[in-house]
């Protein structure tokens, strides 16, 4: 590229990470170019500076510098993807709850990463890059799990599947609920949390806190919850459906609520775990239900996670008992 440009951040593009964007739209540019870049400031956002793992909204304007690509690095075009081996194939195929011609939905497993970064090797969108060949086209993100949370997550086959997707995102026409298992009891044991959250660098990385005032970097973030069962005063098993969405948004607003999620290390879940619970998040996306973009309704669910139904058996509760659809919350 030999002069600026500028270019838009679209609707299926909303709430991407910057350097998932460049990849995206600017294949050409290497990732140790672009962080080069950013550091220099060349690459901005609205006028404003970014970090690579900044996170774009729908109508940014991104400015792109005059990029030489005769300093080293070699061109996107030039990398060969390395394809699935045998176990990993195994592996993207064990997680699969649902496929037609339109989508996949995998019930993603707690520790593996949906996007890559500077220490993350293996991920989600990494299976599905290598998958592009058989595919014919290469299946695409349209909404992101934490690493630690284990649960359902959508995968559109093709670029317009997945913006009629992202536009139900958006729109909110698409209903997920998540089960969680927190410390103590909510004292209201249903109801809705309406507080915004402003992200914030800390030695735990990137966290999110609630703002109580108002702030223009603050985004709202809305949770309805119900407290499905309780084991004493000690631990309750909550079901969760965002409104918004937000990053660390379930996990910031029960901490807010005081019951943070069990094996939560950010946010205060690791202290004082009850004796036998394996110190990982137990946070499940559930369910998912949605409009088929090829019509009709589509709603899967995933089942738990084996640290979490060794909780679940350890304190009583029946997952079994508690697939009611709360959407009237």
């Amino acid at each position: 590229m030999s002069a600026v440009q500028f270019k838009y951040v679209n609707l299926e593009e909303d709430g991407i990470r910057l350097d998932r964007w460049f990849k995206l739209n600017y294949p050409q540019i290497p990732h140790a170019l672009l962080n080069k870049l950013l550091r220099k400031g060349q690459v901005r956002v609205d006028g404003k500076r970014m970090k690579a793992n900044s996170r774009l909204a729908k109508g940014q304007r991104v400015k792109i510098p005059p990029v030489n690509l005769d300093s080293g690095f070699k061109p996107r075009a030039d990398i060969k993807v390395k394809p699935l081996s045998r176990d990993e194939r195994q592996q993207f195929q064990a997680m699969i709850l649902h496929e037609d011609k339109h989508l996949i939905v995998l019930n993603k497993p707690s520790g593996l990463a949906v996007q890559g970064g500077s220490k993350t090797r293996k991920h989600i969108d990494g299976m599905l890059q290598a998958l592009e060949s058989e595919y014919k086209t290469r299946p695409r993100l349209v909404h992101r799990l934490d690493r630690d949370t284990s649960g359902v997550l959508v995968i559109a086959k093709r670029r317009s599947v997945a913006a009629k997707l992202g536009k139900m995102f958006q729109s909110r026409t698409i209903h997920k609920t998540y089960w969680a298992a927190v410390k103590g009891v909510p004292k209201v044991l249903q109801g809705k949390i309406d507080m915004s959250l402003i992200k914030t660098n800390t030695a735990k990385g990137e966290m999110v806190r609630p703002v109580y005032t108002d702030n223009p970097d603050a985004q709202r973030a809305v949770t309805h919850y119900a407290v499905i069962d309780r084991a004493s005063d000690s631990i309750s098993w909550v079901s969760l459906q965002p409104v918004t969405g937000r990053q660390h948004q379930l996990r910031a607003h029960m901490t807010f609520t005081g019951t943070p999620i069990l094996g939560d290390g950010k946010y205060d879940g690791l202290e004082d775990l009850p004796d036998g619970v394996e110190p990982k998040l137990h946070l499940h996306a559930r369910r998912i239900s949605f409009p088929h973009p090829a019509g009709g309704r589509l709603d899967v669910t995933a089942p738990l996670p084996e640290h979490m139904v060794k909780t679940w058996k350890m304190f009583g509760f029946d997952p079994n008992r508690y697939d009611d659809d709360l959407e009237d919350l």
